[in-house]
């Protein structure tokens, strides 16, 4: 992926912090997500118009969002890059390759969810990741950069050795969650493994004939991780504070009607996404462990980045998790 965008990353560096490009406010801004339930905040946000509620409340008035589905975060970095969205709301891995590449030009604006992620298998023989072989395919949404391929790098280090952190790389293949599931129902499909997240992990582990878990990202980072958050450019910040502290404020709303009203948070996500799983089904996966981890601030970040780091991925480390995030968040505890 960065090798096909390396070109829209120097691009966008010419009109981050430094540059004389004149930083306009808007107020048509476009939003991108990926499929799934990691993303229920920003479902609520869009159905009852939160970012416009709270944008007017600090004197911007006639704010109007377009919400984007992207099937992957690759796809909605590109977007980012290449201006057609303003803000995207994926993983950390992302995240941090972007502020890293753009030299803090790209900066998160706040976490939406830290909810587990599970590496699914159909195959009998593959209890752990130590038996994955070479003819193994493991579905990502973006291959090397994707917040599940990382985590599944920080396993292997963990599992064959520091220096062997890519050693399951050459296994995973790019398919959006949708497509991911799709595939895992095909009894001929090669694909016979995805690292999903929620509701694919629940509809895998239902639907799925011989589907189980081999591991989970609470597992490989000792705790929550951040695998949704809001984050732009900070040309876009700069010109639009407003808009950002609308997008906290909207975040925080959305968050509160998940764990208050959990029924017509559901309903909300079933009506926007067309998600057919039934609202009695989304409301038990909602109690599985780890599944209301709906928090503003990041989690669980540092130690992905360090990973990252280590192996050469990002050029630099930051010193805190307030590097990579907006001003508009540095007042929570976050990690």
């Amino acid at each position: 992926m960065w090798s096909a965008c390396a070109g829209a990353v120097a691009a966008l560096a010419m009109v981050l912090p430094g540059s004389q490009a004149a930083a306009q406010q808007k107020t048509e801004i476009s939003l991108s997500r990926q499929p799934g339930i990691f993303y229920m905040p920003s479902h609520i946000m869009e159905k009852h118009k939160l970012i416009e509620k709270h944008a007017a409340s600090l004197g911007v008035p006639s704010v109007t969002t377009k919400w984007i589905n992207l099937s992957g975060g690759g796809a909605q970095t590109d977007a980012l890059l290449a201006g057609s969205v303003d803000i995207l709301n994926t993983g950390t891995g992302n995240l941090l390759l972007l502020w890293d590449r753009t030299r803090g030009g790209v900066k998160g604006i706040v976490a939406t969810s830290a909810q587990p992620m599970t590496l699914i298998s159909r195959d009998p023989n593959i209890k752990s990741i130590k038996d994955f072989g070479p003819n193994d395919k493991i579905a990502v949404p973006t291959v090397k950069v994707s917040t599940q391929a990382i985590v599944l790098q920080i396993a292997a280090s963990e599992i064959f050795g520091a220096d062997q952190w890519s050693k399951l790389d050459a296994s995973t293949v790019q398919l959006g969650h949708p497509d991911a599931y799709v595939a895992m129902t095909n009894a001929q499909h090669e694909v016979r493994n995805h690292f999903a997240i929620p509701p694919f992990t629940f509809l895998e582990l239902k639907n799925v004939p011989g589907a189980h878990v081999v591991l989970s990202s609470p597992d490989v980072m000792g705790g929550p991780l951040s695998q949704a958050q809001f984050f732009t450019t900070t040309k876009f910040a700069d010109a639009n504070p407003k808009i950002v502290q609308a997008v906290r404020d909207a975040t925080k709303e959305a968050q509160d009607l998940i764990r208050s009203d959990t029924r017509a948070a559901v309903e909300i996500y079933k009506e926007v996404t067309g998600d057919k799983t039934s609202v009695e089904d989304l409301l038990a996966w909602l109690k599985e462990p780890g599944m209301m981890e709906w928090n503003l601030q990041p989690q669980g970040t540092m130690k992905f980045a360090a990973h990252l780091f280590k192996v050469g991925t990002l050029k630099t480390m930051p010193k805190a998790w307030t590097d990579y995030y907006l001003p508009v968040v540095h007042d929570l505890k976050g990690n």
